[in-house]
C-alpha cells in the first residue's frame, strides 16, 4: 500500500496528523518525491503521472485545511502541500 493509499483510506473528512509513521514517510514527503520524479520523466510519462497527481492533489486538498500564518522557516521553501494542516 502506498503512502497515499494509506492516508486516503483513513476514515473521516480530514486526514489525521497523528497517523504519521516516521519522518520521510509522511504524505507530504511522498508528494515531494512525485514532484521530483515529474521533472525527470519523458514527456508522455510525465503527462500520465501528471493526471494521477492532479487527482491525488485534489483529494489531499479536500481532506486538509489551509494553515495561513503558520508557515515555519522549514515549510517556507516547500510546495503548497506543506502549507496544509491535518487534524490532530
Amino acid at each position: 500500500m502506498t503512502t497515499f493509499e494509506r492516508a486516503f483510506s483513513q476514515s473521516g473528512r480530514y486526514l489525521d496528523a497523528s497517523q504519521v509513521w516516521e519522518p520521510g514517510l509522511e504524505i507530504e514527503d511522498a508528494r515531494d518525491d512525485l514532484d521530483e520524479v515529474m521533472h525527470n520523466l519523458p514527456k508522455g510519462a510525465r503527462a500520465d503521472l501528471g493526471r494521477l497527481i492532479t487527482r491525488m492533489d485534489a483529494e489531499f486538498e479536500r481532506r486538509t485545511l489551509p494553515n495561513p500564518g503558520q508557515m515555519s522557516e522549514w515549510t517556507a521553501g516547500r510546495w503548497w502541500w506543506w502549507w496544509r494542516m491535518r487534524e490532530r
